[in-house]
C-alpha cells in the first residue's frame, strides 16, 4: 500500500493572533486530517485577537487552546508550504518550500473597523484557504 505524505502548511502573520490563526482555523475546519496545519508569528502577541476568535466561532470553528507561537526552524523544516498573510510579517522564503505572500483585504484602510472589519478579513482569507486546499489535495 502506497502511503502518501500528508501535505502540510504554515500560516504566518506578524503577531499570530489574527490573520494566521484565522487561516489555520479555517484550513483545519475544511481539511480535517487531510492537511497538517501550523500557524506562527514573526513577533508573537501575548494572546489571540478576540474578534478573530469570535469571527471563527460564528462559523462554528473553535480555536480554544490556540495561542501565538514564534516561527521556528523546526516548523519551517516540517512544512511543505509557507503562507505569509498581510504585509507586516517579514519572512525570507525557504529554499525548496512553496512560499506565498497573501496581501489580505484590509478594511480599516476604508474606515471599516470592529467585527465588520474582522468578518471581511475572515471571508477574504477563507476564499484563499479554499483555493489552497484544492491545490494541496486535488479535491
Amino acid at each position: 500500500m502506497n502511503q502518501e505524505k500528508t501535505p502540510s502548511v504554515l500560516f504566518v502573520c506578524s503577531k499570530n493572533g489574527g490573520k494566521s490563526q484565522l487561516a489555520a482555523g479555517l484550513m483545519r475546519d475544511l481539511a480535517g486530517d487531510a492537511i497538517a496545519v501550523y500557524s506562527a508569528g514573526t513577533k508573537p502577541a501575548k494572546s489571540l485577537n478576540p474578534q478573530a476568535v469570535e469571527s471563527l466561532t460564528e462559523l462554528g470553528i473553535n480555536v480554544t487552546g490556540e495561542y501565538p507561537k514564534p516561527v521556528t526552524g523546526e516548523v519551517l523544516d516540517t512544512v511543505d508550504a509557507v503562507i505569509v498573510l498581510g504585509t507586516e510579517a517579514k519572512l525570507e522564503p525557504v529554499e525548496g518550500k512553496r512560499f506565498e505572500a497573501w496581501e489580505t483585504d484590509e478594511p480599516s484602510e476604508r474606515g471599516i473597523e470592529g467585527m465588520e472589519r474582522m468578518r471581511l478579513v475572515r471571508d477574504d482569507i477563507k476564499a484563499r484557504v479554499q483555493a489552497l486546499y484544492t491545490e494541496l489535495t486535488g479535491n
